[in-house]
This record gives structure tokens, sequence and C-alpha cells, in this order.
């Protein structure tokens, strides 16, 4: 799972932080699952001890799917990986101000200039 999880934060820019209306990546261990979602919610749990919060997401599946889990600010913001259900998750904000994919190699010039020649061709 760890390095999963360090493969996908090549690839993907995550944010230190998890605000209400930020778009969340979701990495589970089994079956190896890569989810997105939105918070709509964040709020203290009052009846534990330490920073424990109600985080609601909607999951951006097919159908969208509509939770509410009890995490660790650590927990949400992609500073651990942590056990839900007997099974590994991690969770993080992506960084949608950053560069949208890292780690691609870009494409040769040759490459670019073979896709730019027109479809069709004047025959004379």
């Amino acid at each position: 799972m760890e390095a999963l999880v360090e493969e996908v934060k090549k690839m993907i820019a995550l944010k230190s932080t998890t605000d209400i209306g930020d778009i969340i990546i979701m990495i589970i261990e089994k079956p190896q699952t890569l989810v997105y979602g939105v918070v709509t919610d964040i709020e203290r749990d009052e009846n534990k001890k330490g920073e424990w919060w109600h985080v609601s997401l909607t999951l951006l599946a097919m159908p969208p799917q509509k939770t509410t889990i009890t995490l660790r600010t650590t927990q949400f913001t992609g500073g651990e990986i942590f056990t839900m259900g007997g099974e590994k998750r991690f969770i993080a904000a992506v960084d949608l101000s950053g560069p949208p994919l890292v780690g691609f190699p870009e494409e040769s010039p040759a490459a670019k200039a073979k896709k730019k020649r027109p479809v069709l061709r004047v025959v004379k």
C-alpha cells in the first residue's frame, strides 16, 4: 500500500490540507481501488477526545455515493495511511492549482510534428 501511495503522489499533486469543496482521492487496499470524491462537510466529533472529525464526502462513482467517515486530521489530509474495517486506506485533497500530472515524459518534437499533419491532402 505504501508503494502505491508513493506512486500516486508522483503522478498527482496533493494538498497538505483538506477543506469543504476540495476534490479528494481515496486509495483502498483491497481490492486496489482509487476513488475520487468531494468534501461536502467537516464537523468536529464532540464525543471523542483529540482531533476527530466527521468528514462528509460524495464519492464520484456511478451512482455518486454520500458517506460520512470519522477521522483524525492526519488521516483525511494525507498525513498517514490508516485502517478501516481491517483494510488500509489513504485520503488526500488534490491540488488543482498545480500541474495536473507529474512524472509523465514530455512528447518528443518529432512525435508532436507527426501529429500536426493534416488528415486530408490535395492530390494533383
